[in-house]
This record gives C-alpha cells, sequence and structure tokens, in this order.
C-alpha cells in the first residue's frame, strides 16, 4: 500500500507560495467529537466503532468525503504507518492502541481526517509555505461537508467540546514548518524560542508534540483555542511567524557578513557530500538538506531546486525509502540506497541548473 503515492511529490512541499524561503508549510487542524458519544480515552470499542459508522455513513452520502482515499486502521502495517506519519497525513499516536480507527485522504494529499485519535475527528489541512488562510479555507470547506452529516458535540458557552481541554473553544491548532538554520548557527535559537513561548505558542519538532528537531526544521503553533477565534488565532501565527523569519534573515546576513568562507563552505561540502556518499543516514541527510536548502536561499548553491530538495527530504525517511523502492530494509541497507538515491536525485543538476 502506498507505493504511488511515494512516487508523487506532497503537494504541502511543492516550493511554491510565501515565505517558502524559510516556511515550509502550513497546517490547520480541527478537533471535532460527535454529540452523545462518549469521548475516545475513556469510550469502549462499541461507542469507537459507532463514530467509525458515523464517518462511513457521511462518506456514502457526500460527494466531497467520497473522491478521496479511505482506509480503517487494521489495513495498515508498521510501514504504513510510518510512511503516514511521515507524509504528516497522521499523528504519530493515532494507530496506537484499539482497531476501532479509520482514515481518510483527499486526492491531492491536503486534507486527511483521523477517525477516533484524541478526539472523534481529527481534521487538517496543509498548504505550502506561509499560508493559513488557505489551509484554513480548505479545512473548513471538509468540516462544513462533515457537520451536515455528524451532529458535533457543541457549547454554547465553550465552543466545541474536546478530549484535551486545552483544544475547547475553536478546538484549531494552526502550526507552520519552518527551517531555522541561520538562528541556530549563530546560536540564538533559544532566545527566540522562550520569546516564542512567552507569547502563547508551542515550539516541536520535525513531526509535532514529542518529536526532535531534525535539520533545524521546527513546527511553531497555537497553544490557546478557548476565548479566541479563528481569524484571531491566524493573525497570532501570522504576526509571530513574521518576526521568526525577519530574525532568520538577520541571522543569515550575519553569518555571510562574519563568516562568509566559512558558509560557503558548509554549504559546499554538503552539496559534495549528497552527491558523492555512499551511505547517508536519516540525520545525517537532514543536516546536509539544510545547508542546501540555506545556501538556495542565499544564492550560494542555487541552481538546486528548492523543490527537489523537498523531494529529497521526504523520499529520505525511512518508511519512504522502502515504499519508494518496493522493499523491506534493515537500517544499514536503508543508509546505502537513501545515498544513492540522493546520488541519483542530484546527478543531472550542475551549477547551469541543467
Amino acid at each position: 500500500m502506498f507505493e504511488d503515492m511515494a512516487r508523487q511529490p506532497a503537494a504541502w512541499l511543492s516550493g511554491q507560495g510565501n515565505e517558502v524561503m524559510v516556511v515550509l508549510s502550513t497546517r490547520v487542524r480541527l478537533a471535532r467529537n460527535v454529540a452523545g458519544c462518549q469521548f475516545p480515552g475513556t469510550a469502549d470499542n462499541e461507542t469507537k466503532e459507532r463514530v467509525v459508522g458515523y464517518f462511513d455513513a457521511a462518506r456514502e452520502n457526500s460527494e466531497l468525503l467520497k473522491s478521496g482515499m479511505y482506509f480503517k486502521a487494521p489495513e495498515f502495517d508498521e510501514i504504513d504507518k510510518n510512511f503516514l506519519i511521515e507524509r504528516h497525513l497522521i499523528s504519530p499516536h493515532f494507530l496506537n492502541g484499539d482497531k476501532a480507527k479509520a482514515l481518510f485522504i483527499d486526492n491531492d494529499e491536503r486534507v486527511s481526517i483521523m477517525v477516533n485519535e484524541e478526539d472523534h475527528l481529527r481534521l487538517q489541512a496543509l498548504a505550502p509555505g506561509l499560508d493559513p488562510h488557505g489551509a484554513y479555507d480548505i479545512a473548513t470547506k471538509f468540516d462544513r461537508e462533515v457537520s451536515r452529516h455528524i451532529e458535533y458535540d457543541f457549547d454554547d458557552d465553550f465552543g466545541y467540546l474536546t478530549s484535551c481541554p486545552t483544544n475547547a473553544g475553536t478546538g484549531m491548532r494552526v502550526s507552520v514548518l519552518i527551517h531555522l538554520p541561520g538562528l541556530v548557527l549563530t546560536r540564538d535559537i533559544e532566545k527566540v524560542i522562550t520569546r516564542i513561548t512567552r507569547s502563547g505558542l508551542a515550539v516541536r519538532g520535525f513531526y509535532g508534540e514529542g518529536s526532535d528537531v531534525l535539520g533545524n526544521l521546527f513546527q511553531v503553533s497555537n497553544q490557546n483555542t478557548l476565548g479566541v477565534s479563528e481569524e484571531e488565532i491566524i493573525k497570532q501565527i501570522e504576526q509571530v511567524t513574521k518576526e521568526i523569519t525577519d530574525n532568520e534573515a538577520d541571522a543569515r546576513k550575519r553569518l555571510m557578513d562574519e563568516a562568509a568562507d566559512m558558509m560557503e563552505d558548509k554549504i559546499w561540502r554538503a552539496y559534495g557530500i549528497l552527491r558523492n556518499a555512499r551511505m547517508l543516514t536519516t540525520d545525517e541527510v537532514m543536516n546536509l538538506l539544510s545547508a542546501l536548502r540555506l545556501g538556495n536561499a542565499m544564492k550560494i548553491i542555487d541552481f538546486v531546486d528548492v523543490s527537489l530538495i523537498n523531494e529529497i527530504l521526504l523520499l529520505s525517511q525511512p518508511a519512504h525509502l522502502q515504499k519508494f523502492y518496493g522493499s523491506e530494509m534493515d537500517a544499514n541497507k536503508r543508509d546505502a540506497v537513501r545515498a544513492q538515491m540522493v546520488r541519483e536525485k542530484l546527478r543531472n543538476v550542475d551549477k547551469n541548473g541543467n
């Protein structure tokens, strides 16, 4: 399963949109629960199966929901699960535990709906670059369609009711996946993260909550959902992201002003390793691609298109690599095949961009 999907670039990593030299993508996630059903954390299996049945019926009666892909949890093996996590279509915890779960993915992979995650429904929309309004518009289109067929648990005073009180109200989390090598190299990243958290936002790793920072990629998202409107959340994310991108631009300029030779050497070395290495771990390739992405933004190695860097980034992940080549591999085999794949992707790229 998903072999064909692995051969297609993810729409949210197209390299198009606003601030794409720093912001890879934007995600809007909506938490919703079914009225009259106990929340997943304490619900029995019969209740969870009933929720899946409600979503089954919604799909049967909705042309919008029929147009996508739909999977039941028992269909997923471990590589399938990791593939979907790498593609940012499910959370790392979604397929843990019981099997009374389902997943909807629209045909262009801009939207996914997890049934029986922490809440009955976790609906998310992804957009390339900095585009919270665009992602929100897509999310609300599907949210309105689902609500035509399923009654949500909603309170006039508190808004949407959720398993975790921190998600109540709008039930909306907006996050940006942002590349901050300049701030890491100038050692200003901790100051920026402290300032972000004081403004009420959260900073997490590449795969969200509980994950590590890879390739200088961070997720920044709102924490407050109660007592604020959707538009206020979007505005805050836009403002803080703009401040971060300005900080990153200043850091990159300072690096070039004070250590241009070292920066060029670091970036060209990364390119050389990627072009020639015979073994590459996931962490290594993420860090090398981070330098290459920085080189593209600084016009040092601008002949490697950012869309190609994004494609390599995704294909380098362990499950993607196995899906792309159609075979299970141990860690050593993956490291060798990963290096081969990167060499092949960069083979036809030269200084003239050909």
